[in-house]
């Protein structure tokens, strides 16, 4: 097959190609670890932060944001702005805002989990106590394109979590702030708001400032140097993932509007030129169709150029044998965002293993996911849905273990333990088990 359409370039696949698995592999190949300069120039910014606190904030957000901030003050945006930029919003905007808020509240409120316990018959109690952290901290994206919807997915579910206090950071590179994700910000209930971004930004949350609050937990996507600094500073602080560039598996069976599926992949293509877009689908006339529909919306778009690299470096239109064949590509790609548009997409369920989000049916356009279906849209990449899930309510709580031993259960158990603890040659262990047993 062609490697072009038109002048759109998008890669060509068919499952029946003796290159297919090569292709494939080359095609999802992603390194999200950053170069040996990246990640030195990103160990210099955290040390820098963790021995200078504010006044190495200051420096690096002057730098790389293009600001002359002498005081972080001039970086801390108060209750009162976040409110005013809220209440200042097009009715429109605010109403939209509020309604998506609300959907994403709703839907995280079923996952909170609840403490147990249970009582054996000798009276010992047995349990699991969850608490949520103490302080969240939340990096919001400020380059390319702000992201309002990441406000409320982030901090939503840490309310409902019962988290104490949230501080967001965000980026305003030439210091261009933007009102909706203040305004998100208001409307989520987020406590304390810096204009900081980049290594600095993650290095204040780890080890805090005079000004930064130290945080339990650091979530939200960022770009190269965000990555790699959450990555360093695992283990001071806990994070949500190492996100990847966004992506979107389509899975059609020729029955959906080739052009609904030509702007679903572009939704996906638009973030960067390094995200993913790609259909499956055992009909050879309908991803024709998507190709014709490509080239001819292409030139629509207003972010045009990036959505062309995206489609030319890591698109494709793949042809498999049939359904369950297209099921076995969607577990080996295990992509962040599924569309199952086809006619019956609930008999494919089951034997899905591995997606971040699956949108069923003709009408579930992904992009609904993304601002206000309700469930989170900070979900696992580059084939991370193979070990983990999408940002929940789970993500900002803890679990401890609850132990309440009765003298008979204390007894009964010493003696397990005793028997343990001297086949690893652990004595003090057998004998503090030990003491409790009864003659």
């Amino acid at each position: 097959m062609s490697d072009t359409i038109f002048d759109v370039a998008i890669a060509r696949l068919s499952t029946q190609e003796a290159d297919f698995d090569e292709r494939l592999a080359a095609l999802l190949a992603w390194e999200g670890v950053s170069d040996s300069s990246v990640q030195e120039r990103v160990q210099a910014i955290l040390e820098d932060v963790r021995q200078h606190g504010d006044q190495a904030v200051l420096a690096a957000t002057n730098r790389f944001d293009r600001l002359n901030a002498t005081h972080m003050r001039e970086l801390t945006l108060t209750q009162e702005q976040l409110k005013a930029a809220f209440d200042g919003l097009p009715d429109a905007q605010r109403e939209a805002l509020t309604q998506a808020a609300e959907r994403i509240r709703r839907y995280h409120e079923r996952q909170k989990p609840q403490s147990w316990q249970y009582q054996e018959q000798d009276g010992t109690v047995l349990g699991q106590k969850v608490s949520p952290l103490d302080r969240a901290g939340i990096y919001v994206p400020g380059g390319k394109a702000a992201y309002p919807s990441s406000v409320l997915m982030n901090a939503i579910p840490a309310h409902v979590a019962g988290v104490r206090e949230i501080v967001m950071v965000v980026p305003t590179p030439d210091g261009v702030l933007n009102e909706l994700v203040l305004a998100a910000a208001h409307l989520a209930g987020v406590d304390h708001v810096f204009t900081i971004g980049g290594a600095q930004a993650v290095a204040a949350l780890a080890y805090g400032t005079a000004s930064v609050p130290r945080v339990d937990k650091i979530v939200g996507p960022g770009n190269i140097y965000v990555a790699t600094a959450k990555r360093a500073v695992f283990g001071q602080v806990g994070i949500d993932m190492i996100a990847g560039p966004s992506e979107i598996l389509v899975v059609a069976d020729g029955g959906t509007d080739s052009d609904w599926l030509a702007m679903d992949l572009f939704s996906q293509a638009e973030h960067d030129e390094d995200a993913q877009a790609i259909l499956v689908s055992w009909e050879q006339q309908h991803l024709d169709d998507v190709a014709d529909s490509i080239e001819r919306l292409l030139p629509s778009l207003e972010r045009e150029e990036i959505v062309r690299q995206s489609l030319a470096r890591r698109g494709a239109l793949i042809q498999c044998r049939n359904r369950e064949e297209a099921v076995a590509l969607i577990n080996r790609i295990a992509p962040e965002h599924l569309e199952l548009s086809v006619e019956d997409p609930e008999s494919m369920l089951e034997g899905i293993r591995h997606a971040g989000a699956i949108f069923m049916g003709r009408y579930t356009a992904e992009a609904l996911g993304d601002y206000c279906a309700g469930p989170n849209h900070v979900l696992p990449t580059s084939g991370t849905a193979r070990f983990s899930s999408p940002l929940g309510v789970y993500d900002f709580q803890k679990r401890s273990s609850i132990i309440h031993c009765s003298a008979e259960g204390a007894s009964e158990l010493g003696k397990i333990a005793s028997v343990l603890a001297r086949g690893e040659a652990l004595t003090a262990h057998a004998r503090s088990a030990e003491y409790r047993i009864r003659d």
